[in-house]
Protein backbone atom coordinates (compact mmCIF):
# COMPACT_ATOMS: atom_id res chain seq x y z
CA UNK A 1 0.00 0.00 0.00
CA UNK A 2 1.40 3.41 -1.03
CA UNK A 3 0.72 6.53 0.97
CA UNK A 4 0.15 9.46 -1.38
CA UNK A 5 -1.05 13.00 -1.03
CA UNK A 6 -2.55 15.22 -3.70
CA UNK A 7 -0.23 17.89 -4.97
CA UNK A 8 -1.36 21.06 -6.71
CA UNK A 9 0.37 21.54 -10.05
CA UNK A 10 -0.32 24.08 -12.74
CA UNK A 11 -3.26 22.89 -14.73
CA UNK A 12 -5.16 21.32 -11.83
CA UNK A 13 -5.08 18.77 -9.06
CA UNK A 14 -2.95 15.67 -9.69
CA UNK A 15 -1.98 12.71 -7.51
CA UNK A 16 1.72 12.03 -7.28
CA UNK A 17 2.35 8.29 -7.11
CA UNK A 18 5.12 5.75 -7.00
CA UNK A 19 4.56 3.84 -10.23
CA UNK A 20 7.35 1.31 -9.72
CA UNK A 21 8.13 0.21 -6.20
CA UNK A 22 11.74 0.54 -5.03
CA UNK A 23 14.06 -2.20 -6.21
CA UNK A 24 17.63 -3.09 -5.21
CA UNK A 25 20.67 -2.87 -7.46
CA UNK A 26 24.39 -3.62 -7.08
CA UNK A 27 24.32 -4.33 -3.34
CA UNK A 28 27.77 -4.56 -1.76
CA UNK A 29 28.78 -5.37 1.84
CA UNK A 30 29.02 -1.63 2.55
CA UNK A 31 26.72 -0.03 -0.05
CA UNK A 32 23.48 -0.45 -1.97
CA UNK A 33 21.62 1.26 -4.80
CA UNK A 34 17.85 1.81 -4.68
CA UNK A 35 15.75 2.81 -7.68
CA UNK A 36 12.05 3.58 -8.16
CA UNK A 37 9.75 5.38 -10.56
CA UNK A 38 7.24 8.16 -10.00
CA UNK A 39 4.85 9.91 -12.35
CA UNK A 40 6.14 13.35 -11.35
CA UNK A 41 8.82 15.09 -9.29
CA UNK A 42 12.61 15.03 -8.99
CA UNK A 43 13.08 14.64 -5.24
CA UNK A 44 14.91 11.36 -4.53
CA UNK A 45 15.22 10.46 -0.85
CA UNK A 46 15.79 7.17 0.95
CA UNK A 47 15.17 7.05 4.69
CA UNK A 48 16.86 4.03 6.24
CA UNK A 49 18.29 2.48 9.38
CA UNK A 50 18.91 -0.71 11.33
CA UNK A 51 15.33 -0.74 12.61
CA UNK A 52 11.94 0.33 11.33
CA UNK A 53 12.51 3.64 13.14
CA UNK A 54 14.93 4.44 10.28
CA UNK A 55 16.79 7.57 11.38
CA UNK A 56 19.19 8.10 8.46
CA UNK A 57 18.67 9.69 5.08
CA UNK A 58 20.39 9.76 1.68
CA UNK A 59 19.58 11.78 -1.40
CA UNK A 60 20.09 10.90 -5.03
CA UNK A 61 19.12 11.90 -8.53
CA UNK A 62 16.14 11.61 -10.86
CA UNK A 63 16.20 10.98 -14.60
CA UNK A 64 13.36 11.60 -16.97
CA UNK A 65 13.03 8.24 -18.66
CA UNK A 66 10.43 9.07 -21.29
CA UNK A 67 8.92 12.06 -23.05
CA UNK A 68 6.50 12.81 -20.20
CA UNK A 69 7.06 13.68 -16.52
CA UNK A 70 7.88 10.15 -15.43
CA UNK A 71 11.10 10.02 -13.38
CA UNK A 72 13.37 7.15 -12.39
CA UNK A 73 15.08 7.85 -9.08
CA UNK A 74 18.48 6.48 -8.02
CA UNK A 75 19.96 6.71 -4.54
CA UNK A 76 23.15 5.04 -3.34
CA UNK A 77 23.48 4.19 0.34
CA UNK A 78 27.08 4.26 1.60
CA UNK A 79 28.96 3.30 4.76
CA UNK A 80 26.70 0.35 5.49
CA UNK A 81 27.74 -2.58 7.69
CA UNK A 82 28.25 -5.95 6.07
CA UNK A 83 25.73 -8.75 6.54
CA UNK A 84 23.25 -6.49 8.32
CA UNK A 85 19.51 -6.01 7.80
CA UNK A 86 18.50 -2.48 6.85
CA UNK A 87 15.00 -1.04 6.83
CA UNK A 88 14.11 1.69 4.36
CA UNK A 89 11.46 3.62 2.52
CA UNK A 90 11.68 5.95 -0.46
CA UNK A 91 10.21 9.41 -0.79
CA UNK A 92 9.50 11.75 -3.68
CA UNK A 93 7.73 14.83 -2.34
CA UNK A 94 4.42 13.51 -0.90
CA UNK A 95 4.69 10.05 -2.45
CA UNK A 96 6.12 7.68 0.16
CA UNK A 97 6.59 3.93 -0.07
CA UNK A 98 6.00 1.33 2.60
CA UNK A 99 8.96 0.31 4.75
CA UNK A 100 10.94 -2.58 3.26
CA UNK A 101 14.08 -4.37 4.35
CA UNK A 102 17.16 -5.83 2.69
CA UNK A 103 20.41 -7.43 3.82
CA UNK A 104 23.95 -6.50 2.85
CA UNK A 105 26.22 -9.33 1.64
CA UNK A 106 28.97 -10.89 3.75
CA UNK A 107 32.66 -10.82 2.94
CA UNK A 108 33.99 -14.05 1.52
CA UNK A 109 36.00 -14.48 4.72
CA UNK A 110 32.74 -14.57 6.72
CA UNK A 111 32.06 -18.04 5.22
CA UNK A 112 28.29 -17.59 5.09
CA UNK A 113 26.03 -19.93 3.15
CA UNK A 114 23.52 -18.23 0.86
CA UNK A 115 20.84 -18.94 -1.71
CA UNK A 116 20.13 -17.34 -5.07
CA UNK A 117 17.32 -17.66 -7.60
CA UNK A 118 17.70 -17.67 -11.38
CA UNK A 119 14.71 -17.24 -13.71
CA UNK A 120 14.17 -15.78 -17.16
CA UNK A 121 11.87 -15.17 -20.11
CA UNK A 122 9.05 -13.62 -18.14
CA UNK A 123 7.84 -11.61 -21.15
CA UNK A 124 4.05 -11.63 -21.07
CA UNK A 125 2.01 -14.39 -22.66
CA UNK A 126 -1.38 -12.85 -23.43
CA UNK A 127 -3.01 -16.24 -22.89
CA UNK A 128 -1.53 -16.34 -19.35
CA UNK A 129 -0.91 -12.65 -18.51
CA UNK A 130 -0.46 -13.28 -14.76
CA UNK A 131 2.07 -16.11 -15.09
CA UNK A 132 5.11 -14.08 -14.02
CA UNK A 133 3.29 -12.71 -10.96
CA UNK A 134 2.30 -16.28 -10.09
CA UNK A 135 5.91 -17.52 -10.42
CA UNK A 136 7.04 -14.69 -8.12
CA UNK A 137 4.32 -14.84 -5.47
CA UNK A 138 3.15 -18.46 -5.47
CA UNK A 139 6.55 -19.69 -6.59
CA UNK A 140 9.58 -17.85 -5.19
CA UNK A 141 8.03 -16.07 -2.21
CA UNK A 142 5.78 -18.96 -1.14
CA UNK A 143 8.65 -21.43 -1.47
CA UNK A 144 10.78 -19.46 1.00
CA UNK A 145 7.82 -18.69 3.27
CA UNK A 146 7.09 -22.42 3.53
CA UNK A 147 10.78 -23.10 4.09
CA UNK A 148 11.20 -20.77 7.06
CA UNK A 149 9.38 -18.00 8.97
CA UNK A 150 12.48 -15.82 8.66
CA UNK A 151 12.23 -12.67 6.53
CA UNK A 152 12.83 -13.22 2.83
CA UNK A 153 15.94 -11.02 2.90
CA UNK A 154 17.50 -13.39 5.47
CA UNK A 155 16.93 -16.39 3.19
CA UNK A 156 17.58 -15.17 -0.35
CA UNK A 157 20.69 -13.28 -1.44
CA UNK A 158 19.96 -12.24 -5.04
CA UNK A 159 18.05 -12.95 -8.25
CA UNK A 160 19.70 -13.57 -11.62
CA UNK A 161 17.67 -12.91 -14.80
CA UNK A 162 19.21 -14.13 -18.10
CA UNK A 163 17.13 -11.97 -20.40
CA UNK A 164 13.73 -11.40 -22.02
CA UNK A 165 12.27 -9.38 -19.17
CA UNK A 166 9.59 -7.88 -21.42
CA UNK A 167 8.10 -8.65 -24.81
CA UNK A 168 9.30 -5.51 -26.58
CA UNK A 169 11.95 -3.50 -24.77
CA UNK A 170 11.27 -0.35 -26.76
CA UNK A 171 7.66 -0.13 -25.50
CA UNK A 172 7.87 1.97 -22.36
CA UNK A 173 4.82 0.82 -20.38
CA UNK A 174 5.82 -2.86 -20.57
CA UNK A 175 8.66 -2.33 -18.13
CA UNK A 176 6.29 -1.15 -15.42
CA UNK A 177 3.25 -3.27 -16.24
CA UNK A 178 4.87 -6.54 -17.30
CA UNK A 179 8.11 -6.74 -15.31
CA UNK A 180 8.40 -4.52 -12.24
CA UNK A 181 4.81 -4.48 -11.00
CA UNK A 182 4.28 -8.28 -11.10
CA UNK A 183 7.44 -8.61 -8.98
CA UNK A 184 6.80 -5.71 -6.60
CA UNK A 185 6.74 -8.03 -3.56
CA UNK A 186 10.19 -9.46 -4.40
CA UNK A 187 12.47 -6.80 -5.84
CA UNK A 188 12.17 -4.28 -2.94
CA UNK A 189 13.77 -6.95 -0.72
CA UNK A 190 16.17 -8.85 -2.98
CA UNK A 191 18.66 -7.34 -5.47
CA UNK A 192 18.28 -8.41 -9.09
CA UNK A 193 20.98 -8.74 -11.72
CA UNK A 194 19.65 -9.06 -15.30
CA UNK A 195 21.32 -9.35 -18.68
CA UNK A 196 19.54 -8.31 -21.89
CA UNK A 197 17.73 -10.80 -24.09
CA UNK A 198 16.71 -10.41 -27.71
CA UNK A 199 13.28 -9.07 -26.66
CA UNK A 200 14.94 -6.11 -24.91
CA UNK A 201 16.08 -5.01 -28.39
CA UNK A 202 19.06 -3.19 -26.91
CA UNK A 203 16.59 -0.58 -25.66
CA UNK A 204 17.80 2.43 -23.70
CA UNK A 205 15.12 1.58 -21.15
CA UNK A 206 17.06 -1.51 -20.06
CA UNK A 207 20.11 0.59 -19.26
CA UNK A 208 18.08 3.38 -17.62
CA UNK A 209 16.16 1.00 -15.39
CA UNK A 210 19.19 -0.91 -14.10
CA UNK A 211 22.37 0.15 -12.36
CA UNK A 212 24.61 -2.85 -12.93
CA UNK A 213 28.28 -3.16 -11.95
CA UNK A 214 30.40 -0.99 -14.21
CA UNK A 215 33.44 -3.24 -14.30
CA UNK A 216 33.07 -4.40 -17.90
CA UNK A 217 34.70 -2.81 -20.92
CA UNK A 218 34.17 0.97 -20.41
CA UNK A 219 32.79 1.58 -23.90
CA UNK A 220 30.16 -1.13 -23.30
CA UNK A 221 29.18 -0.40 -19.73
CA UNK A 222 26.52 -2.75 -18.32
CA UNK A 223 26.53 -5.00 -21.40
CA UNK A 224 28.94 -7.31 -19.57
CA UNK A 225 30.08 -7.19 -15.96
CA UNK A 226 30.89 -9.30 -12.91
CA UNK A 227 29.45 -9.40 -9.42
CA UNK A 228 30.97 -11.09 -6.35
CA UNK A 229 28.92 -12.48 -3.48
CA UNK A 230 30.84 -14.38 -0.82
CA UNK A 231 32.85 -17.13 -2.52
CA UNK A 232 30.95 -16.79 -5.82
CA UNK A 233 31.70 -14.68 -8.90
CA UNK A 234 28.80 -14.00 -11.29
CA UNK A 235 29.52 -13.01 -14.89
CA UNK A 236 26.89 -11.13 -16.89
CA UNK A 237 27.27 -11.43 -20.69
CA UNK A 238 25.47 -10.00 -23.73
CA UNK A 239 24.76 -12.73 -26.31
CA UNK A 240 22.62 -10.55 -28.59
CA UNK A 241 23.24 -9.57 -32.20
CA UNK A 242 25.77 -6.77 -32.45
CA UNK A 243 27.52 -7.77 -29.22
CA UNK A 244 28.01 -11.50 -29.68
CA UNK A 245 30.73 -10.91 -32.27
CA UNK A 246 32.71 -8.24 -30.43
CA UNK A 247 36.27 -9.22 -29.60
CA UNK A 248 36.13 -6.75 -26.71
CA UNK A 249 33.62 -8.96 -24.87
CA UNK A 250 35.73 -12.11 -25.24
CA UNK A 251 38.90 -10.21 -24.32
CA UNK A 252 37.18 -9.00 -21.17
CA UNK A 253 35.99 -12.52 -20.36
CA UNK A 254 39.50 -13.92 -20.80
CA UNK A 255 41.06 -11.28 -18.55
CA UNK A 256 38.32 -11.62 -15.93
CA UNK A 257 38.70 -15.40 -15.78
CA UNK A 258 42.46 -15.01 -15.51
CA UNK A 259 41.96 -12.59 -12.62
CA UNK A 260 39.45 -14.95 -10.98
CA UNK A 261 41.87 -17.84 -11.35
CA UNK A 262 44.22 -16.12 -8.90
CA UNK A 263 41.53 -15.26 -6.31
CA UNK A 264 41.72 -17.93 -3.63
CA UNK A 265 38.48 -16.84 -1.95
CA UNK A 266 36.40 -17.42 -5.14
CA UNK A 267 35.36 -21.09 -5.31
CA UNK A 268 32.71 -20.99 -8.06
CA UNK A 269 31.91 -19.00 -11.21
CA UNK A 270 28.34 -18.67 -12.54
CA UNK A 271 27.85 -16.98 -15.90
CA UNK A 272 24.54 -15.83 -17.35
CA UNK A 273 23.64 -14.92 -20.92
CA UNK A 274 20.39 -15.15 -22.82
CA UNK A 275 21.01 -17.57 -25.67
CA UNK A 276 21.78 -21.31 -25.34
CA UNK A 277 24.73 -23.07 -26.89
CA UNK A 278 22.49 -26.12 -27.38
CA UNK A 279 18.72 -26.44 -26.93
CA UNK A 280 16.76 -29.67 -26.87
CA UNK A 281 13.41 -27.89 -27.31
CA UNK A 282 14.31 -25.29 -29.93
CA UNK A 283 17.40 -25.71 -32.11
CA UNK A 284 16.94 -22.39 -34.03
CA UNK A 285 17.60 -20.49 -30.78
CA UNK A 286 21.15 -21.79 -30.40
CA UNK A 287 24.13 -19.42 -30.34
CA UNK A 288 27.77 -19.95 -31.34
CA UNK A 289 28.69 -17.10 -28.98
CA UNK A 290 27.51 -19.09 -25.97
CA UNK A 291 29.53 -22.06 -27.18
CA UNK A 292 32.65 -19.88 -27.06
CA UNK A 293 31.80 -18.83 -23.50
CA UNK A 294 31.22 -22.45 -22.49
CA UNK A 295 34.62 -23.47 -23.89
CA UNK A 296 36.32 -20.76 -21.85
CA UNK A 297 34.47 -21.73 -18.67
CA UNK A 298 35.37 -25.39 -19.18
CA UNK A 299 39.04 -24.48 -19.63
CA UNK A 300 38.89 -22.25 -16.54
CA UNK A 301 37.39 -25.04 -14.46
CA UNK A 302 39.99 -27.52 -15.70
CA UNK A 303 42.88 -25.16 -14.84
CA UNK A 304 41.62 -24.08 -11.44
CA UNK A 305 39.42 -26.89 -10.13
CA UNK A 306 36.68 -24.27 -9.57
CA UNK A 307 33.31 -25.64 -10.80
CA UNK A 308 31.21 -23.39 -13.02
CA UNK A 309 27.71 -22.97 -14.48
CA UNK A 310 26.32 -21.11 -17.44
CA UNK A 311 22.69 -20.04 -16.99
CA UNK A 312 20.60 -19.12 -20.02
CA UNK A 313 17.03 -18.81 -21.32
CA UNK A 314 15.59 -18.05 -24.77
CA UNK A 315 14.10 -21.55 -25.02
CA UNK A 316 10.97 -21.55 -22.84
CA UNK A 317 11.54 -24.63 -20.73
CA UNK A 318 13.96 -26.00 -18.16
CA UNK A 319 17.06 -28.00 -19.10
CA UNK A 320 20.02 -29.17 -17.07
CA UNK A 321 23.13 -30.80 -18.48
CA UNK A 322 26.86 -31.02 -17.82
CA UNK A 323 30.04 -30.96 -19.82
CA UNK A 324 31.53 -34.37 -20.46
CA UNK A 325 35.05 -33.65 -19.25
CA UNK A 326 34.54 -30.81 -16.78
CA UNK A 327 32.66 -29.84 -13.63
CA UNK A 328 30.54 -27.40 -15.60
CA UNK A 329 26.73 -27.28 -15.64
CA UNK A 330 24.45 -26.12 -18.49
CA UNK A 331 21.19 -24.74 -17.05
CA UNK A 332 18.20 -23.21 -18.84
CA UNK A 333 16.21 -21.38 -16.13
CA UNK A 334 13.10 -20.49 -18.21
CA UNK A 335 10.19 -20.03 -18.30
CA UNK A 336 8.98 -17.52 -15.74
CA UNK A 337 6.14 -16.24 -17.90
CA UNK A 338 6.75 -16.61 -21.61
CA UNK A 339 4.67 -19.18 -23.51
CA UNK A 340 6.11 -22.67 -23.08
CA UNK A 341 8.01 -24.28 -25.98
CA UNK A 342 6.16 -27.58 -25.85
CA UNK A 343 7.70 -30.90 -26.84
CA UNK A 344 7.43 -31.36 -30.60
CA UNK A 345 6.33 -27.80 -31.27
CA UNK A 346 9.70 -26.85 -32.76
CA UNK A 347 12.72 -28.72 -34.09
CA UNK A 348 14.76 -30.20 -31.25
CA UNK A 349 17.51 -32.70 -30.59
CA UNK A 350 18.48 -35.16 -27.88
CA UNK A 351 21.91 -33.83 -26.91
CA UNK A 352 24.24 -36.05 -24.90
CA UNK A 353 25.03 -33.27 -22.41
CA UNK A 354 21.46 -32.85 -21.13
CA UNK A 355 19.95 -35.25 -18.61
CA UNK A 356 16.75 -33.31 -17.88
CA UNK A 357 14.54 -31.17 -20.12
CA UNK A 358 11.04 -30.09 -19.04
CA UNK A 359 8.49 -27.95 -20.90
CA UNK A 360 7.35 -26.25 -17.69
CA UNK A 361 7.24 -22.94 -15.80
CA UNK A 362 9.40 -22.41 -12.76
CA UNK A 363 12.68 -21.11 -11.39
CA UNK A 364 16.07 -22.41 -10.31
CA UNK A 365 17.39 -22.27 -6.76
CA UNK A 366 21.09 -22.55 -5.91
CA UNK A 367 22.42 -22.88 -2.37
CA UNK A 368 26.13 -22.12 -1.99
CA UNK A 369 28.00 -23.55 0.98
CA UNK A 370 31.48 -21.97 1.46
CA UNK A 371 32.71 -24.58 3.96
CA UNK A 372 36.48 -23.94 3.83
CA UNK A 373 37.23 -27.66 4.06
CA UNK A 374 34.80 -28.71 1.33
CA UNK A 375 32.92 -25.94 -0.59
CA UNK A 376 29.86 -27.01 -2.58
CA UNK A 377 26.68 -25.80 -4.23
CA UNK A 378 23.33 -27.50 -4.70
CA UNK A 379 21.09 -26.60 -7.64
CA UNK A 380 17.37 -27.38 -7.68
CA UNK A 381 14.60 -26.85 -10.21
CA UNK A 382 11.40 -25.63 -8.55
CA UNK A 383 8.59 -26.34 -10.99
CA UNK A 384 5.16 -24.74 -11.41
CA UNK A 385 4.26 -27.27 -14.12
CA UNK A 386 2.29 -26.31 -17.22
CA UNK A 387 -1.34 -26.19 -18.35
CA UNK A 388 -1.41 -29.97 -18.67
CA UNK A 389 0.40 -30.80 -15.40
CA UNK A 390 0.08 -28.27 -12.60
CA UNK A 391 2.82 -28.39 -9.96
CA UNK A 392 3.10 -26.44 -6.72
CA UNK A 393 6.81 -25.75 -6.22
CA UNK A 394 7.78 -29.35 -6.85
CA UNK A 395 11.51 -30.09 -6.86
CA UNK A 396 11.87 -31.88 -10.21
CA UNK A 397 15.65 -31.90 -10.50
CA UNK A 398 18.62 -31.51 -8.16
CA UNK A 399 22.40 -31.79 -8.32
CA UNK A 400 25.22 -31.07 -5.86
CA UNK A 401 28.74 -30.20 -6.98
CA UNK A 402 31.74 -30.07 -4.63
CA UNK A 403 34.85 -28.09 -5.38
CA UNK A 404 37.12 -30.76 -3.91
CA UNK A 405 37.39 -33.85 -6.09
CA UNK A 406 36.79 -37.28 -4.54
CA UNK A 407 36.72 -39.57 -7.53
CA UNK A 408 35.13 -43.00 -7.85
CA UNK A 409 37.43 -45.99 -7.92
CA UNK A 410 38.97 -46.99 -11.20
CA UNK A 411 36.64 -49.56 -12.83
CA UNK A 412 37.74 -53.00 -13.98
CA UNK A 413 37.45 -53.87 -17.66
CA UNK A 414 36.03 -57.41 -17.66
CA UNK A 415 35.41 -58.46 -21.22
CA UNK A 416 36.00 -59.09 -23.97
CA UNK A 417 39.66 -59.48 -23.02
CA UNK A 418 42.25 -61.35 -25.05
CA UNK A 419 39.70 -63.19 -27.14
CA UNK A 420 38.20 -63.16 -30.59
CA UNK A 421 35.01 -61.14 -30.75
CA UNK A 422 32.34 -60.44 -33.33
CA UNK A 423 32.54 -57.86 -36.09
CA UNK A 424 29.24 -56.31 -34.99
CA UNK A 425 27.27 -56.13 -31.76
CA UNK A 426 30.16 -56.61 -29.32
CA UNK A 427 29.15 -56.17 -25.67
CA UNK A 428 31.73 -54.52 -23.41
CA UNK A 429 31.44 -55.34 -19.71
CA UNK A 430 32.99 -53.71 -16.65
CA UNK A 431 33.00 -54.21 -12.88
CA UNK A 432 30.76 -52.56 -10.28
CA UNK A 433 30.84 -48.84 -9.40
CA UNK A 434 32.61 -47.84 -6.18
CA UNK A 435 32.13 -44.18 -5.24
CA UNK A 436 34.58 -41.81 -3.63
CA UNK A 437 32.09 -39.82 -1.55
CA UNK A 438 29.47 -41.22 0.82
CA UNK A 439 26.10 -41.74 -0.90
CA UNK A 440 27.61 -41.32 -4.35
CA UNK A 441 26.09 -43.39 -7.14
CA UNK A 442 26.93 -44.37 -10.70
CA UNK A 443 25.85 -41.44 -12.86
CA UNK A 444 27.81 -41.88 -16.06
CA UNK A 445 30.11 -44.11 -18.09
CA UNK A 446 32.37 -43.38 -21.04
CA UNK A 447 33.45 -46.26 -23.30
CA UNK A 448 36.21 -46.04 -25.88
CA UNK A 449 37.38 -48.49 -28.55
CA UNK A 450 40.57 -47.78 -30.49
CA UNK A 451 42.83 -49.47 -32.98
CA UNK A 452 45.87 -48.43 -30.88
CA UNK A 453 46.76 -49.11 -27.25
CA UNK A 454 47.30 -45.38 -26.63
CA UNK A 455 43.81 -44.57 -27.98
CA UNK A 456 45.04 -42.10 -30.59
CA UNK A 457 42.73 -43.45 -33.29
CA UNK A 458 39.23 -43.66 -31.86
CA UNK A 459 36.73 -46.11 -33.33
CA UNK A 460 34.02 -45.71 -30.68
CA UNK A 461 33.61 -42.99 -28.04
CA UNK A 462 30.30 -43.41 -26.19
CA UNK A 463 29.16 -41.35 -23.19
CA UNK A 464 26.02 -42.44 -21.36
CA UNK A 465 24.44 -40.81 -18.29
CA UNK A 466 22.19 -42.40 -15.68
CA UNK A 467 19.14 -40.46 -16.87
CA UNK A 468 18.07 -38.72 -20.05
CA UNK A 469 14.61 -37.19 -19.81
CA UNK A 470 13.55 -36.42 -23.36
CA UNK A 471 9.90 -36.06 -24.42
CA UNK A 472 9.03 -36.77 -20.75
CA UNK A 473 10.51 -40.28 -20.98
CA UNK A 474 13.76 -41.41 -19.37
CA UNK A 475 15.60 -42.77 -22.39
CA UNK A 476 18.19 -44.33 -20.07
CA UNK A 477 15.78 -46.34 -17.91
CA UNK A 478 17.13 -49.80 -17.18
CA UNK A 479 20.76 -49.05 -18.09
CA UNK A 480 23.05 -49.79 -15.13
CA UNK A 481 26.01 -48.29 -17.06
CA UNK A 482 28.30 -51.29 -16.51
CA UNK A 483 27.99 -52.65 -20.03
CA UNK A 484 27.80 -51.18 -23.51
CA UNK A 485 26.92 -52.78 -26.83
CA UNK A 486 28.98 -51.64 -29.82
CA UNK A 487 27.02 -51.61 -33.07
CA UNK A 488 29.76 -50.19 -35.28
CA UNK A 489 30.98 -52.67 -37.90
CA UNK A 490 34.65 -53.43 -37.20
CA UNK A 491 37.28 -54.64 -39.69
CA UNK A 492 38.02 -58.38 -39.82
CA UNK A 493 41.33 -59.78 -38.61
CA UNK A 494 42.19 -56.70 -36.54
CA UNK A 495 43.25 -56.12 -32.94
CA UNK A 496 41.29 -53.52 -30.93
CA UNK A 497 41.68 -51.98 -27.49
CA UNK A 498 38.94 -50.72 -25.18
CA UNK A 499 38.59 -48.98 -21.83
CA UNK A 500 35.95 -47.38 -19.60
CA UNK A 501 35.68 -44.79 -16.87
CA UNK A 502 32.88 -44.07 -14.37
CA UNK A 503 31.38 -40.80 -13.15
CA UNK A 504 29.43 -40.07 -9.98
CA UNK A 505 26.48 -37.67 -9.65
CA UNK A 506 28.83 -34.94 -8.37
CA UNK A 507 30.56 -34.74 -11.80
CA UNK A 508 33.70 -36.58 -10.66
CA UNK A 509 35.28 -39.03 -13.12
CA UNK A 510 37.32 -42.04 -12.13
CA UNK A 511 40.60 -42.80 -13.82
CA UNK A 512 40.37 -44.90 -16.98
CA UNK A 513 40.36 -48.65 -16.55
CA UNK A 514 43.30 -50.65 -17.78
CA UNK A 515 43.04 -51.23 -21.52
CA UNK A 516 41.65 -54.60 -22.56
CA UNK A 517 42.10 -56.01 -26.03
CA UNK A 518 40.23 -58.27 -28.41
CA UNK A 519 40.57 -59.41 -32.02
CA UNK A 520 38.01 -59.74 -34.77
CA UNK A 521 37.66 -62.96 -36.80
Amino acid sequence: MITCACCLFSGGLAAQTIEIQPYLQDVEPTSAILMWQTNFGEESIVEYGLSSDLGMQSKGTATRINYDEVQVHTVQLLELDRFKTYFYRVRTNDAVSDIFQFKTPPFATDLRSFKLVAMSDMQIDNNRPDQFREVVEDGVIKYFTDLSPAPLSDQLALVMVPGDLVTTGTIFHQWRDHFFNPAETLFPQIPLYPVPGNHERNSEYFFKYFSLPENGTPAYAEHWWYKDYGNLRILGMDSNDGYDNLSQQMDWLDSTLLQTEKMEHIDFVFAQMHHPHKSELWIPGESKFTGKVVARLEAFTKRTGKPSIHFFGHTHGYSRGQSKDHQHLWVNVASAGGAIDNWGEYSGRDYEEFTVTQDEYGFVLVEVDPNPEDPKFTLKRISRGNKHRLKDNEVTDSITVWKNRQAPDRPQAIGPSGQIAKLYGIELSAGPFVGGRPASFHAGSQWQVSSTSQFEEMIVDSWKQHENWYYNVNQQAGDDLTDEKIYQLLKPGQKYFWRVRYRDQFLNWSDWSSAAEFSTP
